[in-house]
């Protein structure tokens, strides 16, 4: 056989796999969105099957054979399409063969029957319903740790399985920058004597109202509709099945308008990402995103960077006040500062853009002791409740807005949070250089020109597939290492501003 003919096969094998995943993700999306409360033990089963099937075509020793034929040939050109599919396909290869076929089983079947689990327990703040599931969970993910192995602790082989190429140890000092800055502006901005009027937020806004002006918005934004959807779950997200269809999630809060509204954009910011992979490459790494750390730089910008800026508003505030009655005796300089509020709170997703790292530094801390074994899945609600109280001076009244507040436990992804804090930095740095490249943006969007940045992430970012790695992508697009420097700098310039600080 020829190199090219055993790429061809890779090729092919790739793109059918990636065909059952796309079922697995379906099934996935529909659990979520609008299965009958009695079918979840039959899709746990399911996704066990599926899971399953993925992995013995992971693991088909062909594909070791192929990848050993391809290595040692000189038709694969360095640099290629080619060459950045081999790599990742024989990163893909040696990763499967360690980890046995009845662990991906078992940890498949345990996070579908988590998901389900917690999707009932956490409005009931029912800890010990939870716990047994969870204690598997962590259990079975702890044992994939130490079957894919790891440089200095189990945290960094799961943390690889997201953000490829980064350890625990990288990440200890940044996240410790960005947390002390964080905590510092925190202080300055509860010391001032200017407070926004957030009641403003907590008006009548008809879930109706709210979708309609969701999906104008993330219309305008370049999200294409005829191409995705958007639906209601108990904790969004994206799913992307694949080209042509890829499905955003979100929950309204009738008396909130953050809620609805900014995780709408937050997830079409991932979905911009899955529309703007290139489908010629679908099921191979050219066509996958690279990270889940610049997935979520994608989200941010769009739900940070340009949702929450002035300029943004200043063009959509006419359509706000027409879908919203209780918008229109209410000044847009308010209501900018309200939906800028900084305030210590216990909820992730609900959080301020000046205390967000820190709900992700708090559950950084508590996944490392759990796998480290210095903390046990019983200890884990109280050592998460002495974190948000030494961290943010607050502390959950109960286990559903402490440590159950997010599925992702109960979903399995656990070393995966660290890559929310990623994305806002990856997303503060992209974003300066994109205004170096692109001029003032904030100057664009109050003018509704928002296809300037699209472009310039599609050519960029969304584009590139898995090329580089995360790192490396950064350093590409903006000639430095990661630098924290950005963020800090966005977080002081606004805030200081807004606060008189």
């Amino acid at each position: 056989m020829t190199a090219q003919e055993a790429y061809q096969w890779l090729l092919e094998h790739s793109r059918e796999s990636a065909y059952l995943e796309s079922f697995a993700k379906l099934a996935a999306w529909d659990q979520a969105a609008c299965i009958p409360k009695k079918g979840h033990p039959h899709r746990a089963r399911m996704q066990a099957a599926l899971a399953g099937l993925l992995h013995q075509r992971a693991t088909d020793p062909r594909v070791g054979e192929m990848l050993a034929l391809l290595e040692g040939s000189s038709w694969l050109q360095p640099a290629s399409v080619e060459a950045v599919n081999v790599r990742e396909w024989r990163r893909a290869f040696d990763r499967a063969t360690r980890i046995p076929e009845r662990l991906v089983v078992e940890l498949a079947q345990a996070t579908s029957e988590g998901e389900a689990i917690w999707e009932e327990a956490r409005p009931k703040d029912d800890w010990e319903a939870f716990r047994p599931i969870l204690k598997r969970i962590f259990s079975l993910t702890r044992e994939l740790a130490d079957a894919l192995g790891y440089p200095e602790e189990p945290y960094d082989a799961l943390l690889d399985l997201y953000e490829p190429g980064v350890t625990a140890a990288q990440l200890e000092p940044v996240f410790k920058q960005v947390g002390e800055a964080s905590v510092a502006l925190l202080r300055r901005i509860q010391a001032s004597h200017r407070r926004p009027d957030t009641a403003i937020l907590h008006r009548h806004f008809p879930v109706p109202a709210q979708e309609a002006f969701g999906k104008e918005v993330i219309a305008r934004l370049g999200f294409d509709l005829e191409a995705g959807r958007l639906d209601v779950v108990a904790h969004p997200f994206m799913q992307g099945i694949g080209p042509g269809d890829v499905r955003l999630t979100t929950r309204y809060h009738p008396d909130y308008f953050n809620a609805g509204f900014f995780s709408t954009v937050h997830e079409m910011g991932h979905g911009l990402y899955g529309q703007g992979l290139l489908p010629e490459h679908f099921g191979t790494p050219m066509g996958s995103e690279v990270s889940l750390g610049i997935h979520e730089s994608q989200s941010r910008t769009w739900e940070n960077l340009v949702g929450r800026s002035l300029g943004f508003w200043q063009y959509f505030w006419p359509r706000a006040q027409h879908h919203f009655e209780a918008l229109r005796d209410v000044r847009l300089e308010d209501f900018y500062f309200a939906i800028n509020a900084v305030e210590p709170s216990l909820i992730r997703v609900e959080a301020d853009e000046v205390t967000y790292n820190l709900h992700v530094l708090i559950r950084f801390e508590v996944e490392r002791a759990l796998l480290r074994g210095e903390l046990s899945v019983e200890e884990a609600p109280e050592a998460w409740d002495a974190r948000y109280q030494q961290y943010l001076g607050v502390r959950p009244s109960k286990v559903g807005d402490g440590v159950m507040q997010d599925v992702h436990w109960a979903a399995g992804l656990i070393g995966y949070f660290p890559t929310y804090t990623l994305g806002n930095l990856y997303a503060a740095q992209f974003f300066a250089q994109a205004e170096r490249e692109l001029g003032p943006l904030e100057e664009q969007f109050a003018r509704g020109d928002f296809l300037p940045l699209l472009e310039w992430t599609r050519r960029n970012i969304h584009h590139q597939g898995s090329r580089y790695w995360p790192r490396d992508l950064l350093r590409q697009v903006t000639a430095e290492d990661l630098n924290p420097g950005y963020l800090l700098a966005h977080l002081e310039r606004k805030f200081t501003a807004l606060y008189g600080v």
